[in-house]
């Protein structure tokens, strides 16, 4: 059965004659595409209102005219800049069909220079991921902030808080500056040691009238006042204090090989693959359980390094630094470009998956290499850790065996001797 294209692709059927009229048109179209000199295109200007735009351009080689199917419609650039927008010939990846590259031979009008003397910036574009998940060595810095919002839980007290002890019947009861130590309790005339850590001022007054009744005090009318309270939010707050320093209450904290940040307080808190928001709610809520009054932020400050690894028959092979989105032919460009002999044909990518799972593609970059491919479709992202192999050609590998082999191991041991002549006296040969 004979191969067809797609339905959707159409197909064209020509006869030798219709072949041979075709490629003419096409030479000749090229040639003409070449004799087009410098193109005066109309600029649209934000007090013009509306871009005036003509569907003939005037070109000085011919003094005519050119159909560049443009119509008065098609927008390029927003509509409130000022600056001229500069159409060129040229090759749109969106002219690729039916999975098949766009060629030179597609040559048309694309708008070119937008942005004048900004061109350099380029535009905006979308960002290089929708969700940025947090890996290994990502450095992070937690800002700690007092949370002012109301809790309608009642204060219970904690191991290094200070409270007063008063009594309207009887003065010898009162007590000052009683400070609970690390076990919990507060020690107290007549009635000794008290636990009062995770007691609230309600329940220890209830809990000291008790005890004093039971000594003998008939109204001993106890009142618990707290002096120094959130001890353990001012140890943290200790603990984070970079007001002296850099500014600010943050602690810096990088993602370790086993995925976890290490925190004063809550210590290991698991981050690898979470996103800054999830890492923020984890946080939160382990310090919650510990601690109110505090809210902490996690900010990305730096990104771990990102490398991919250029090798083979480039001229500086080795580790490039990923700094951006990087293809395959910017990575051979970092690389100092490729040797002769190097096998553009058959450039290798190796790269691990997410299980760790070794894939390999082979790319064919020749085309692109030599300018004939406006859109190479091999030109593929790269991503942290690939290798790119530039392998060599099979012409230059024999070169090499033939130089290894023949040129420095046979003749070094069998050096070739050559033919002297002697002539004495007593020799015949004049």
């Amino acid at each position: 059965m004979k191969n067809r294209l797609p339905p959707h692709c159409g197909s064209l059927r020509l006869t030798t004659g219709l072949g041979a009229a075709f490629l003419v048109f096409v030479a000749w179209s090229w040639t003409a595409a070449q004799e087009i000199g410098p193109i005066t295109w109309p600029s649209r200007t934000a007090d013009s209102g509306a871009r005036a735009l003509d569907s003939s351009v005037s070109t000085p080689s011919s003094g005519g005219a050119i159909d560049v199917g443009i119509s008065a419609d098609d927008s390029w650039g927003s509509a409130d800049s000022d600056l001229t927008i500069k159409p060129i010939l040229g090759v749109d990846e969106s002219m690729s069909r039916c999975n098949r590259e766009a060629t030179w031979r597609q040559l048309r009008l694309i708008p070119w220079e937008s942005f004048a003397y900004g061109e350099y910036l380029g535009p905006h574009r979308t960002p290089h991921v929708g969700e940025y998940r947090l890996r290994v060595n990502d450095q992070l810095e937690f800002v700690y902030m007092l949370d002012r919002t109301v809790n309608g839980d009642p204060y219970r007290l904690n191991a290094g808080d200070v409270v007063q002890i008063s009594s309207a019947s009887d003065p010898d009861l009162s007590q000052t500056n009683l400070k609970i130590l690390s076990d919990g309790t507060i020690s107290l005339r007549l009635v000794g040691r008290v636990r009062a850590a995770e007691l609230t001022v309600d329940m220890l007054q209830t809990l000291l009238n008790e005890k004093y009744v039971d000594k003998g005090v008939k109204v001993p009318e106890i009142v618990v006042q707290v002096l120094e309270s959130d001890t353990s939010l001012r140890d943290l707050r200790d603990a984070v204090d970079a007001r002296f320093g850099s500014g600010g209450q943050s602690r810096i904290a990088t993602i370790a090989p086993d995925g976890t940040v290490q925190l004063p307080l809550i210590q290991s808190v698991p981050a690898l693959g979470l996103t800054l928001d999830e890492l923020a709610r984890e946080v939160n809520a382990r310090y919650r359980v510990r601690i109110r009054g505090i809210e902490i932020t996690p900010i990305l400050s730096q990104r771990a390094p990102r490398f991919i690894y250029v090798m083979g028959e480039v001229n500086q092979p080795g580790q490039v630094t990923l700094s951006g989105p990087t293809t395959v032919m910017q990575a051979i460009s970092q690389a100092g470009g490729w040797r002769q002999g190097a096998n553009l044909r058959s450039v290798i990518v190796f790269r691990r998956d997410q299980d760790w799972r070794l894939v390999a593609t082979r790319l064919n970059l020749v085309g692109a290499m030599s300018g004939e491919r406006p859109i190479p479709s091999d030109e593929i992202w790269l991503r942290d850790s690939d290798i790119v192999l530039v392998p060599k050609m099979s012409i230059q590998r024999l070169s090499e065996l033939v130089d290894l082999y023949f040129t420095k191991t046979l003749y070094s041991v069998f050096k070739f001797q050559g033919f002297e002549f002697f002539f004495d006296s007593n020799s015949t040969i004049n």
